[in-house]
């Protein structure tokens, strides 16, 4: 399946310090209801790294299961650990996921050539389509342009990158350097537009959550050749986009989903609930969009 346009990263609800099955499944059919592209189960905005490895696994089972491949399912299997980054895209893989995304190896800050090391033993020990994270604030490493060109040449696997650095020259030397076959997508909601006027295919969002309708249709107005259309629909998602980051990823996108009563709130910790004048700014942007 083609990954293009916009792409949910999913939150993961839970109640009472569980999964919450049925909010997820609910969520998830919303999201291909409202018209989105694609999905990401156990991204950031997921909280992947407060999920033990059985909920990990869980999760892309659930979404998978519930998608039954009507959109592309990719799955959030990286770790900084070589070892359970293959365990889970084995899993994502058995599962049917239709690619895997994953980070690059955090705290350990290895270098380009560990980089590359990484991805090909993962790649050696499984074959599914692989998207690169790069989010550089999150771990602490950025992949350049030239590494960026080594994984597409030498990771047959690596069909493209997640760029969430919010650097549009590197994101144009990265295109520049990789071609047109490699897939780039925004890992940034504040520059879909300009990303994809670069020749991105789309973007892995998190204001999608709660406006995937919205974020579908500044996709397809582009690609439509729409571009006045689209830069309106970018610069209305601007003040959403604020809104769910004026606390960590993903405390404002969950506080919005439960005010919308979509799930109960709930974030493991070590996150919290939103500081009370932080949510009154986020309850007044919802209503302003008319969402709540």
């Amino acid at each position: 399946m083609e990954i293009k346009g916009a792409i949910t990263a999913l939150i993961t609800p839970f109640k009472a310090g569980e999964i919450d099955e049925d909010s997820y499944r609910k969520h998830i059919e919303w999201q291909i209801e409202q018209g989105i592209d694609g999905l990401v189960p156990c991204g950031t905005t997921g909280e992947s790294a407060t999920l033990s490895h059985e909920e990990h696994k869980r999760v892309i089972k659930i979404c998978v299961e519930q998608v039954k491949g009507r959109v592309p399912v990719i799955a959030g299997a990286g770790s900084n650990s070589t070892r359970e980054a293959i365990e889970l895209t084995k899993f994502a893989k058995d599962a049917g996921a239709d690619a895997a995304l994953l980070i690059t190896p955090y705290y350990n800050k290895p270098t380009p050539d560990g980089l590359i090391a990484h991805y090909k033993e993962i790649a050696k020990e499984v074959s599914i389509p692989m998207v690169v994270y790069n989010v550089p604030s999150r771990t602490g490493l950025n992949i350049t342009p030239a590494v960026a060109k080594r994984l597409f040449t030498e990771v047959k696997e690596i069909i493209g990158i997640k760029e969430a650095s919010g650097n549009l020259r590197q994101v144009a030397e990265i295109i520049e350097s990789c071609g047109k076959n490699f897939t780039v997508l925004s890992g940034d909601d504040f520059t879909i537009l300009p990303l994809l006027s670069l020749g991105g295919k789309g973007v892995i969002s998190v204001v999608s959550n709660i406006v995937p309708k919205l974020t579908h249709q500044l996709c397809e107005e582009f690609f439509k050749g729409n571009l006045e259309k689209a830069s309106d629909i970018q610069i209305e998602l601007l003040t959403l986009c604020r809104a769910m980051f004026i606390e960590t990823n993903p405390i404002p996108v969950k506080t919005a989903l439960a005010l919308m009563g979509r799930i109960e709130m709930e974030v493991r910790l070590p996150l919290v609930e939103m500081q009370p004048q932080n949510k009154e700014k986020l309850i007044a942007v919802l209503k302003e969009k008319s969402l709540l």
